[in-house]
């Protein structure tokens, strides 16, 4: 017996280009006749797997596996639009070994489940990998050239932005909803400065399902995006407030009432190019409809698996066959989604008639996985923390008083920082040099080190409005975590960069 299995082993750690080691193992078994030398060899091939993670990938091909005494086991999932009869699982000859395999994309992620005799649905008991999911979690497969999203993680060495809970009472749809608003760090309401502000639907299930907040502080952090406020809406009958009966209501509700009550309370920028509303699935739907009906008010619209089907197609008919509208898009979308086919289609409208527009297409199914790993997609495209500059001799009349995250970060030896001292005249429609400048501000850019003590000075001089940029070398300075510091009058901001040598 142990030569038996010595040498099952054996095969599996040797290369035979033309058969895989899945193969060499339910052919091997195949061959023995004695259940014993059955058992132990799956007993090893169960040992081994392990190790290699489950299922058992190689290459392309994903081998699910499943051992126990039940009379039927099929795999249901994001592949085959979650049927519980379609993909059986054999079972191999005189032991209670099950397996299928399936062909998937080297970067593909997708969730399934098992059934077992029928009606039971589990999760795989031998895959440790799970991803939350509107029904609860399920199980994950993830190809080997998928890469996990670190941006939806906690990292409790970073900033956090604050959550607060308030509720609204709307006449338009004669009800009360619950806001969650992110207020980014260092948010002060008694500074001049304004945010941009995302409008989640399904706000709950972007925070927990999502983790929308771990994005929002992680991007903020790494200097990928704008600081920005988020306010997270949740629905009370979500079909009939995104696609159903209610969902004019639901629209006017958001413009009439949501939008006034969230620039009333919020240093929030009031312009719809600084505006995003966005949503997943019927959620997308009635986000389109909210800014297509209402770009003076949305400007920005974000579109995770957008499920237009409802009405008739009562959305994308009417953008597809309406005036084209002052709005930028982002869409992302799965193939293994029933509606893949519609979001290309719509894509290739929105190319057509000159649309700004940023899309994506993964080889995911309709769920959170997608989702929460290609919000910072939609982010780092509407809100860009990195601004086009002009050069230091021009003047622009600029509002909001900003200082960039350096690029590269971490660095060596060197990087770029970037910054805007505001102006008071609000007019942008003159660039020219020959535009009045001014009066000057001072200004200083100095960096610190974690103990507080400045290693350079790189600014010190009166400024005119507009965009800086400035490189600074740290040659001469070891590595380590440091700050830098803008002071222009009494408006101040701090950052973090790493130098690593």
């Amino acid at each position: 017996m142990k030569r038996i299995i010595l040498a099952f082993i054996f095969s599996l750690t040797s290369s035979i280009p033309a058969q895989s080691q899945f193969q060499q193992f339910i052919n091997y078994v195949n061959s023995l006749s004695d259940s014993s030398e059955k058992a132990a060899a799956v007993d090893s091939f169960m040992n081994y797997a392990v190790t290699q993670g489950i299922p058992f990938i190689e290459d392309s091909t994903a081998n699910f596996i499943y051992r126990g005494n039940i009379n039927t086991l099929t795999v249901a999932g994001d592949f085959n639009g979650w049927s519980a009869t379609s993909r059986p699982l054999l079972k191999l000859s005189g032991t209670n070994f099950w397996y299928r395999s399936e062909l998937f994309e080297m970067d593909a992620r997708l969730d399934y489940k098992f059934v077992l005799n029928d009606s039971t649905w589990i999760l795989d008991p031998r895959n440790l990998n799970t991803c939350a999911g509107g029904f609860g979690p399920n199980s994950e497969l993830s190809m080997p050239d998928y890469v996990q999203p670190w941006e939806i993680e906690f990292y409790p060495n970073i900033q956090h932005g604050t959550i607060l809970t308030r509720n609204i009472f709307s006449i338009n749809v004669n009800t009360n909803y619950q806001l969650n608003i992110y207020l980014p760090p260092g948010y002060d309401s008694l500074s001049s400065m304004t945010y941009p502000t995302v409008y989640f639907q399904d706000g709950i299930e972007y925070i927990s399902l999502g983790r929308a907040v771990n994005v929002l502080d992680n991007l903020i952090d790494s200097g990928k995006i704008k600081t920005v406020i988020g306010v997270f809406v949740r629905p009370n009958n979500r079909n009939d407030e995104y696609a159903g009966s209610k969902r004019n209501q639901y629209r006017m509700f958001f413009v009439d009432e949501l939008v006034p009550y969230i620039d009333s309370l919020f240093k929030t920028k009031r312009d719809a190019n600084q505006r995003l509303v966005l949503g997943d699935s019927f959620g997308g739907n009635i986000s389109a409809l909210i800014s297509y009906n209402h770009p003076e008010v949305f400007g920005l619209c974000g579109l995770h698996s957008a499920a237009f089907w409802p009405n008739n197609y009562e959305a994308y008919n009417l953008i597809t066959t309406g005036p084209v509208k002052e709005i930028k898009w982002s869409s992302i979308w799965g193939t293994y989604e029933s509606l893949f086919t519609n979001m290309r289609l719509f894509r290739d409208f929105l190319i057509a008639n000159n649309y700004k527009i940023d899309w994506l297409e993964q080889p995911e199914g309709h769920s959170w996985g997608l989702w929460r790993a290609t919000l910072d997609n939609m982010l780092e495209y509407f809100f860009p923390a990195q601004p086009s500059f002009v050069e230091d001799d021009q003047n622009i009349f600029v509002s909001d008083f900003e200082l960039y995250q350096n690029y590269p970060n971490p660095f060596n030896p060197s990087t770029m920082i970037q910054f805007v001292i505001p102006n008071e005249v609000r007019n942008l429609r003159d660039f020219s040099s020959q535009a009045p400048r001014n009066n000057n501000t001072f200004a200083t850019l100095k960096v610190y080190d974690l103990l507080g003590r400045e290693v350079a000075t790189l600014i010190n001089e009166e400024k005119s409005a507009g965009g800086y940029k400035v490189n600074f070398d740290a040659s001469q300075l070891p590595s380590g975590v440091y700050y830098y510091r803008l002071q222009a009058g009494d408006l101040s901001q701090t950052k973090k960069m790493v130098l690593l040598k």
